[in-house]
């Protein structure tokens, strides 16, 4: 049987990281959507913008702005997270 989750958060507590998709790991950054879309909605646009979660790193804050629901505040935080990433698997190399 399918457990139903209101919303990813939901789901990342209750059966951990691993069981989210890339769409709702994304969500869940992004926390709110806007009065058109949610959250996860926002998520899948991103997505599907730009190809793929791998695609998004390294685009600029005016790319992803071009995307409904992405205001300032929300495209430096998405390039927040993957500069953070980029920095973590530059250290694993080196390690």
């Amino acid at each position: 049987m399918k457990e139903e989750f209101n919303h990813p958060g939901g789901k990342l507590r209750r059966l951990g990281p691993n069981s989210c998709t890339d769409k709702e790991l994304l969500a869940i950054l992004l926390n709110t959507g806007t009065k058109r879309f949610s959250a996860e909605e926002v998520a899948d646009m991103i997505i599907d913008r730009f190809g793929g979660i791998n695609n998004i790193m390294g685009r600029s804050l005016n790319e992803l702005m071009e995307i409904e629901g992405i205001g300032e505040v929300k495209a430096t935080q998405i390039a927040a997270l993957f500069e953070l990433t980029k920095r973590i698997i530059k250290n694993l190399e080196t390690a």
